[in-house]
């Protein structure tokens, strides 16, 4: 029976490993680090540890064996009893004890028993996969105090500026500098230019945003309305019919809508809530508009807008025709 694979199992779930009457094997989180010497990284482990002291059977080890081999408890304990005293002869001879994955043991001079705990296996679970790595360190040049080294050993001479005797070169400078001002002068026009056409664009936009908004009004769901089954006795509205522009001036509109038969429906609605709806017509943007009502009188049409908002819609807004 090789006894330090099973202690090398519990020690990935078990603090503490005690082999009856030799001693226990104690694991403690340890974290990350770096080996400056070597330029190491180590991954968070588990140190391993091996107390002498702690030789009280605790039922773990054995128990952990004879439900691996399918045996008794007794039978284990007796195997695991002759294993500890072929390794307790071992340290009496002054032999060392290599246990596979865990680490070494001896006896020193004085007659205690070292340990050496194994690096090979990490036995944190939570670091599975993190294996050791070395590094190349960076050498990092400090070129500010090599700046400053050699200004110090170098002296920098700063020789008279040469005066020509050529009298054309100072009309050369002044023309440069007339230029300079001309095409900078250019340039800001153009731009001031630019500033204006655009902002006239961005307004031109706007209105059109805002005009298309207004016209578009309230509906614009594609889909057909669903609307309960309502018994007209009065002839059905068609919007193929003329469009009453003329009857009115102040028309109060419900919605606009892409498709016909929703404006129909809508009509329709409104009718049985008492209002006289009625099919407005097609605005700029292929829209079927519906109104409310339609009042000669502006004060009335007011009057009627506002309690239409307050009851019905709060997008509904009027039309005026001149």
């Amino acid at each position: 029976m090789v006894l330090e694979h099973y202690i090398a199992d519990l020690l990935y779930r078990y603090n503490c490993v005690v082999v009856p009457g030799f001693g226990a094997f104690l694991t403690q989180k340890a974290s990350a680090y770096i080996n400056d010497t070597t330029n190491t990284f180590y991954a968070p482990t588990k140190s391993i540890a091996f107390n002498e002291q702690l030789t009280t059977n605790d039922g773990l080890l054995v128990s952990y064996i004879a439900e691996s081999e399918k045996d008794s408890f007794d039978n284990i304990l007796a195997k695991t009893e002759v294993v500890v005293k072929e390794w307790k002869r071992k340290l009496g001879k002054g032999e060392k004890l290599n246990l596979q994955n865990i680490g070494l043991l001896w006896t020193n001079y004085e007659g205690s028993v070292q340990f050496q705990p194994s690096q090979e296996v990490n036995y944190l679970t939570s670091s599975f996969g993190l294996a050791t790595f070395k590094t190349v360190p960076v050498t990092r040049e400090i070129l500010k105090e090599e700046v400053v080294a050699l200004e110090e050993k170098i002296p920098f001479i700063i020789s008279p500026e040469r005066r020509d005797s050529n009298r054309f070169r100072p009309y050369l400078k002044y023309a440069a500098i007339f230029l300079l001002a001309l095409s900078s002068g250019l340039t800001g026009y153009r731009l001031y230019q630019d500033g204006i056409l655009t902002n006239q664009v961005a307004r031109q936009d706007a209105n059109q945003q805002v005009t298309k908004q207004i016209q578009e009004a309230t509906f614009f769901d594609t889909s057909p309305l669903e609307l309960p089954t309502v018994n007209v006795d009065a002839v059905s509205i068609s919007i193929s019919k003329t469009p009453i522009r003329g009857a009115g001036i102040h028309h109060i509109v419900a919605g606009a809508f892409r498709i016909k038969a929703n404006a129909e429906r809508k009509i329709q609605s409104l009718k049985n809530q008492g209002y006289n709806a009625a099919y407005y017509g097609t605005n700029a943007y292929g829209l079927h508009m519906v109104t409310y009502d339609r009042h000669d009188n502006a004060e009335d049409a007011l009057i009627a807008l506002r309690e239409i908002k307050r009851s019905q819609s709060s997008d509904a807004w009027l039309l005026s025709e001149k």
